[in-house]
C-alpha cells in the first residue's frame, strides 16, 4: 500500500518543484534595454592638393614624307647613253650630280650648223654696211639733197641684222640643247622610282625618275580642336612680317623591335581644316633625317615611316590629381578639418591617362580622398589613414 502511494505522490512532487523553479526564473528575468548602434567611420586614404607648374604636351601620329618631291624630266629627246649608278631605287645623290646622258652627236651637229649660219649673216651684215657707206658717198658727190633710207640701203641692213640676231639665238638654243644632253640632279635627295635605262629613247618632257629631297623630313600631324588650347601653333596670317617659331616636337618610331627618337619643330599649319575630321593639320620638320647619329644604331627617319609625336605645349599652373580622385565626370571628395566629406565640382583643364589637371574647385592644401567607398554622402565622417602630398605626376 505504501509503495502505491509513493508511485502516485512522487510525480506530483516533481511537477510542483519544476513549477516553482520556473516561477523563480521568470521572476529573475529583466527585459533588454534598446541601445543605439555604434558605427565606426571608415578609413580612407587622402592626398594633399598642391599647385604646380606643368608643361603640357599633345600627342599625335603621322607618316614621314619628303619636303620636296619632283619628276626627273629631260628637256630634249634622244637615246640614253649612260645612267648614273645613283639613279636606282633608293639611291642617294647630291645636288648637281649627273644622273643620265643623252646621245649628243645630233646636238653637236646642230651647234655647228648654227655657227655657220651666224658666220654667213655676219658677212651679210658687213656687206650691207659697206654698201650703205658707198651709197652715202656717191649721193654726197652728186649733191642732190637728203638721201632716202632706201638709197642708203637701211632696210636691207636692218633685215641682215635681224637675220643675224635670229641665227645667234638659234646658236644659243643649240648650245643649250647640247648642255641638256646631261641631266643633273636638281637637289640632294633619293630616288623613289626609276623608269629609264641605257639604250632607251626618251622624249622631251618624259618622266624618267621620281626624286625626293633628304635635307628635311616632314610629318603632317592632325591636332584635335580640343587640344589646340594647349599649344602655341604658328598660325599663318596674311601680310605677316615674321613667322613665329613653332613648338618643339619629339618624334618616336619603332624599328626592328626598338623605339628611336628624333627632335624636330612645328614650322607651320596647313591652309585649311580637314573637312572630314575637323582637325588642324600641323607640319613638323626634322633636319637631316638620314644623318647617322654618333655612337648610335638609330636608323634614318625614312619616308613612309609611321611615327608618334609629342608636341611641347604651354606651361600652366594647376593642381594635379590622380584619376582615382575623380568621382563621375567632374566631382572630387574633399575632406575638411572635421574629417567630413564634401562634394566639390572641379574645373578640369585636362583629363590624361593617369591624372587630372584641375584649375578650380579645390584650393592648395586641401585633402582629397582617393579611396573607393561603396556609399558616401555629404558630411559623412571618415578617418584618414594616410595623408600624402604625392600626385599622379610624381
Amino acid at each position: 500500500m505504501t509503495r502505491r502511494i509513493l508511485q502516485i505522490l512522487l510525480p506530483l512532487v516533481v511537477l510542483i518543484v519544476g513549477a516553482l523553479g520556473a516561477k523563480s526564473l521568470m521572476d529573475m528575468y529583466e527585459a533588454p534595454v534598446a541601445a543605439a548602434p555604434i558605427v565606426e567611420p571608415p578609413f580612407v586614404r587622402a592626398i594633399t592638393a598642391e599647385a604646380e607648374n606643368i608643361r603640357l604636351s599633345v600627342l599625335a601620329e603621322g607618316t614621314v614624307r619628303p619636303r620636296a618631291e619632283s619628276e626627273l624630266v629631260p628637256e630634249i629627246a634622244g637615246r640614253v647613253t649612260w645612267v648614273s649608278p645613283s639613279l636606282a631605287i633608293g639611291g642617294f645623290f647630291e645636288v648637281g650630280d649627273e644622273m643620265l646622258k643623252i646621245d649628243r652627236r645630233e646636238y653637236e651637229l646642230a651647234v655647228t650648223r648654227s655657227r655657220a649660219a651666224v658666220a654667213q649673216f655676219e658677212l651679210r651684215v658687213a656687206t650691207e654696211e659697206q654698201e650703205s657707206a658707198v651709197a652715202l658717198e656717191e649721193w654726197e658727190d652728186l649733191g642732190r639733197g637728203e638721201p632716202t633710207a632706201l638709197v642708203l640701203r637701211k632696210p636691207q641692213l636692218a633685215e641682215a641684222n635681224a637675220a643675224l640676231a635670229s641665227a645667234q639665238a638659234a646658236l644659243e638654243q643649240s648650245q643649250f640643247d647640247l648642255e641638256r644632253t646631261v641631266v643633273n640632279a636638281p637637289f640632294a635627295g633619293r630616288v623613289r622610282r626609276k623608269q629609264v635605262d641605257i639604250g632607251q629613247y626618251v622624249q622631251r618632257g618624259q618622266s624618267v625618275a621620281t626624286l625626293y629631297s633628304t635635307d628635311v623630313a616632314e610629318i603632317k600631324l592632325p591636332i584635335p580642336d580640343k587640344e589646340l588650347e594647349f599649344l602655341n601653333l604658328p598660325l599663318a596670317y596674311r601680310d605677316a612680317e615674321a613667322r613665329a617659331a613653332g613648338p618643339s616636337v619629339v618624334i618616336s618610331a619603332d624599328f626592328a623591335g626598338k623605339t628611336y627618337k628624333w627632335r624636330g619643330r612645328i614650322v607651320r599649319t596647313e591652309g585649311e581644316i580637314d573637312p572630314q575630321t575637323r582637325m588642324v593639320q600641323a607640319l613638323a620638320q626634322v633636319e637631316n633625317p638620314y644623318a647617322q647619329a654618333p655612337n648610335s644604331r638609330r636608323p634614318p627617319l625614312a619616308v613612309g615611316m609611321f611615327i608618334q609625336a609629342e608636341i611641347t605645349g604651354r606651361s600652366v599652373r594647376v593642381i594635379s590629381l590622380p584619376r582615382t580622385a575623380l568621382r563621375g565626370e567632374s566631382v572630387a571628395w574633399v575632406i575638411n578639418d572635421r574629417n567630413e566629406i564634401e562634394f566639390r565640382d572641379l574645373d578640369i583643364l585636362r583629363l590624361e591617362h593617369d591624372r587630372v589637371l584641375v584649375r578650380g574647385g579645390i584650393e592648395p592644401g586641401e585633402r582629397v580622398c582617393v579611396s573607393a567607398l561603396e556609399a558616401a554622402v555629404q558630411g559623412m565622417e571618415v578617418k584618414v589613414l594616410e595623408t600624402s602630398g604625392e600626385t599622379a605626376s610624381d
